[in-house]
């Protein structure tokens, strides 16, 4: 790969972390899934060969376990969920150029030549280890059927990670207190024979490729603890029946564990595509190194994209990924995503609202970050549609069009301004900037602001004031600006971006133009335009809202009818402390009011942010373990009690100096009722 800023001369494969195929698709999966596709899109707008590949992940334990559940087999399980995500990604606009899964041939044949291709270069060896075993089910318990808690965080965790705590990746034997989700029971650790993959080979290598790495910070510093201490090696083999089978002599009881070959499926997909289309070559791409490979997953696997995926490649010699972006969680209302809960939004439930699928690709692309979790709302989402779609892109769209063809039956006859080009030019160059820092955010809101330029210009020039010779060249200049929009708000919105093109009647598709394109004069003739957007009204948030709370509370309730408990807010408070404290004590504790000023998430902790607080006599820097519970970009501004005599500390490697107060599992976040001063003594 280059290194070089997009768009190079080399060919560019993005991917996304695979769906697993265990269950229906809710906006949370949607986002790495959107945020792919339009870096995609926008890699295409810079003139960068780019394709998009991803696939169903078809093995593993749960699909195994769930499978058995109802009465059917893996295989059959699996593909139910995989063909349900190939009809479905579409109703998004996301448009994979290859889109497979992993039980299919080409991956399972390439696995295995990457397993075969370790062993030749003697990174693979055999050894004992403990694996959890049911007496009771005489069975052994890979990943999921064992559960039990991290050794390391001491939270509750099943298989293979420790998905409740600090996520951190599990080997098997790790979990204490194992017991066998077959039948509940107590499990033991027997003795058991497996496969590893000899990290250690290949830790310089690492060491290297994460200091080379691009894309989001997380991605870049989460895994340094592992790469640059000691790391264990990789054990590559489970005891099950579903999965790629062992390709070695004397494993034939045993498959290869799901993070062997689901990331494979990566390479299988452009290798699929390749053979499909002729146009591609996949291994001048992952073979030789001259290619550009980006990896959009979940904060949740990047352990998995950083440490063992690296090492696979470089054990197989083969290239290593140019950047890996780890997005964010979803949360609703400000809680997380819980599936169980219903507190989700799932996406067939969105489209069976009537929205259209390019609202809520905006929504997720823009809303934050990369690596900021993203809080989801039907306020907020109609807040976004009707004040950015609406309001500026619509609104600008709609009033320039119409003012061209009802006076000059299209564009007019005129030159663009040097402003309005300027403008376009400055657009085009922040755009292209923000591409190559992964900021996809930013490169959306900067074609948002180009149509607000354009609303401004309008209303700044008047044209309905001036007769046709003067207004020309403004209808000109803002029909310049249309077509702009319509190319660098394609990645985001691209069916409303193929309507813009459609009413300036332009040639082709605007997916095929470039950011070149925004300042080629348009077509002199055009008919009149139609409504891009309408806006969402508060009845409808409200009914919406209404709809979300009573999914939640019929799920709470089913949950207590099956656990035979009593009312939910008796059994979530925290008994009253029986020992009390004197007056004077709690007098010796400095509450003050606070205005937070800045608002950050610490890198490489997926609970802690960093805030700077103006207490009135200066600003303090007060770490708070509220990054999965707030919208950080919310909080500058915020009044909010903190502790200003308490003890510094360092956490994550981040002074505090303070501690902000904040009320249970949600951090809801202490505030005055009026607007005391920041510094204000609380008594």
């Amino acid at each position: 790969m280059t290194y070089e800023d997009f768009p190079t001369d080399e060919q560019a494969v993005v991917t996304a972390g695979l769906p697993y195929a265990n269950g229906d698709l809710h906006i949370g999966h949607l986002r790495s899934y959107v945020n792919a596709d339009a870096f995609t899109r926008a890699l295409r707008k810079l003139g960068q060969d780019a394709i998009y590949v991803s696939g169903s992940d078809m093995h593993g334990t749960p699909i195994a376990v769930n499978a058995a559940e109802e009465g059917v087999s893996p295989e059959e399980f699996a593909l139910r969920h995989h063909e349900q995500y190939e009809e479905t990604f579409p109703k998004f606009n996301v448009d994979f150029d290859q889109y497979g899964h992993t039980h299919d041939d080409t991956n399972t044949e390439l696995t295995k030549e990457f397993v075969r291709a370790w062993e030749d270069n003697d990174h693979v060896y055999e050894k004992e280890i403990n694996v959890a075993y049911d007496p009771e089910a005489d069975q052994w318990l890979p990943d999921r059927y064992v559960e039990g808690t991290c050794p390391y965080c001491g939270e509750h965790a099943r298989g293979d990670e420790c998905d409740e705590g600090c996520q951190r990746h599990l080997e098997p034997g790790e979990i204490e207190d194992p017991v066998s989700a077959l039948t509940g029971n107590p499990a033991e650790y027997r003795v058991r024979d497996h496969k590893f993959l000899r990290l250690s080979d290949v830790q310089e290598h690492l060491q290297g490729f994460i200091n080379r790495l691009e894309g989001t910070s997380n991605a870049q510093n989460q895994p340094r603890e592992w790469i640059e201490g000691e790391l264990e090696d990789f054990c590559i083999t489970r005891d099950m029946d579903w999965g790629i089978d062992y390709p070695g002599e004397g494993s034939e009881d045993l498959v290869l564990y799901v993070w062997v070959d689901a990331p494979i499926e990566y390479v299988s997909t452009t290798k699929q595509y390749s053979e499909r289309t002729g146009d591609f070559d996949w291994e001048s791409v992952w073979k030789d190194g001259d290619g550009e490979i980006v990896h959009v997953i979940g904060r949740d696997i990047i352990q998995h994209h950083t440490v063992y995926w690296p090492a696979m490649l470089e054990a197989a010699d083969y290239a290593e990924p140019r950047a890996v972006c780890a997005t964010g969680f979803v949360n609703i209302d400000g809680k997380g995503l819980s599936t169980s809960k219903n507190r989700a939004i799932w996406a067939e439930e969105y489209l069976d609202e009537g929205f259209h699928p390019d609202l809520l690709r905006y929504y997720m692309a823009t809303a934050s970050g990369f690596e900021r979790d993203v809080n989801f709302s039907w306020d907020r989402f109609a807040e976004r549609v009707n004040s950015e779609l609406a309001d500026v892109v619509g609104n600008f769209v709609y009033r320039a069009l119409l003012f061209a063809t009802r006076n000059f039956d299209g564009t007019p006859d005129a030159a663009v301004s040097d402003d309005v080009e300027t403008e376009i030019a400055a657009a085009m160059d922040d755009y292209e900037d923000a591409l190559n820092d992964y900021d996809l955010k930013s490169a959306g809101e900067r074609a948002v602001a180009l149509a607000r330029y354009g609303n401004e210009y309008i209303q700044r020039n008047e044209p309905w004031k001036l007769d046709d010779e003067e207004a020309a060249p403004v209808i000109r200049d803002c029909v310049q600006l249309v077509k702009a929009v319509a190319v660098l708000l394609q990645p985001f919105i691209p069916e409303k971006a193929d309507d813009i093109w459609a009413q300036i009647e332009e040639d082709g598709s605007v997916a095929d133009a470039t950011i070149g394109d925004c300042l080629q004069a348009p077509p002199a003739e055009f008919g009149e335009p139609d409504e891009l957007f309408t806006k969402v009204e508060d009845e409808r948030v409200e009914e919406l809202d209404a709809k979300l709370q009573e999914k939640i509370e019929a799920a709470s309730s089913d949950e207590g009818d099956d656990e035979d408990v009593t009312d939910e807010s008796e059994t979530e408070l925290e008994p009253l402390a029986d020992e009390r404290v004197s007056f004077e004590d709690f007098q010796s504790l400095d509450l003050r009011v606070g205005e937070i000023e800045t608002a950050e998430g610490i890198e490489g902790a997926d609970d802690l942010a960093r805030l700077e607080v103006d207490i009135g006599h200066e600003t303090r820097q007060i770490v708070a373990g509220i990054k999965q519970l707030h919208d950080l970009d919310e909080l500058p501004g915020k009044r909010v009690v903190i502790v200003a005599n308490l003890e510094q500390a360092e956490l994550f490697g981040v002074e505090s100096n303070g501690m902000i107060l904040a009320a249970g599992e949600d951090a809801d976040l202490l505030t005055t009722h009026g607007d005391s001063e920041p510094g204000t003594k609380i008594k």
